[in-house]
């Protein structure tokens, strides 16, 4: 799996956040797990 340049990988057991700055091929891991890609957060509506 390619890390992604500017995406947010999360820790599934201890929860560690990262922001990637260099991508490339490889897991991405931590706590012997392999992060997952965080999904973009809703902005608040501007009403």
């Amino acid at each position: 799996m390619a890390n992604q340049l500017g995406k947010r990988y999360q820790c599934p057991k201890c929860g560690t956040t990262i922001l990637c700055t260099k991508p490339g091929n490889g897991a991405i891991l931590c706590c012997d797990n392999e992060m997952e890609i965080q999904q973009p957060r809703k902005l608040p509506s501007s009403d």
